[in-house]
């Protein structure tokens, strides 16, 4: 059955209310992942984890590899998002991630790594990382 223009219209006025809505959670998971590539690349693994649900899989796991980050090596991080999708409740977003890895050894190896990073979030007081994968992307040097 086709839409009636008052239909139409109601719909195209919903849709304009809710962009902006989109358009500032977009932002939001832009922040957020902005504000844990910062932390990691000034040292400050406790500041990376505090944007993650501590429940998450493999939590134990990401605190021990971003710990161990932060503390043995010079970290820069940075992202681009390439894809961010969802509501204003739950989103999924996949980032090209790159870190470049300096041991705080005098002479120590230089490591590069890229990779696409695909994360789940959920907004409870604030937008909170509860899946992260590939958490190994994060572990430090061998």
């Amino acid at each position: 059955m086709p839409a009636t223009a008052l239909e139409i219209a109601r719909r195209t006025f919903l849709a304009a209310l809710a962009a902006p809505l989109f358009a500032d959670t977009r932002q939001e998971i832009i922040d957020l992942f902005t504000t844990m590539a910062s932390a990691l690349s000034e040292g400050n693994g406790l500041a990376f984890l505090d944007h993650v649900d501590h429940a998450m899989p493999d939590y134990g796991k990401l605190e021990k590899y971003i710990l161990a980050l932060a503390a043995q090596n010079e970290v820069m991080s940075s992202i681009d998002v390439l894809k961010e999708e969802g509501d204003g409740q739950t989103r999924t977003a996949e980032l090209d991630w790159f870190l470049q890895i300096r041991s705080r050894e005098q002479n120590g190896p230089l490591e590069r790594r890229r990779q696409i990073v695909k994360c789940r979030l959920e907004r409870q007081k604030k937008w909170k990382v509860m899946a992260i994968e590939p958490v190994s992307f994060f572990a430090p040097p061998a």
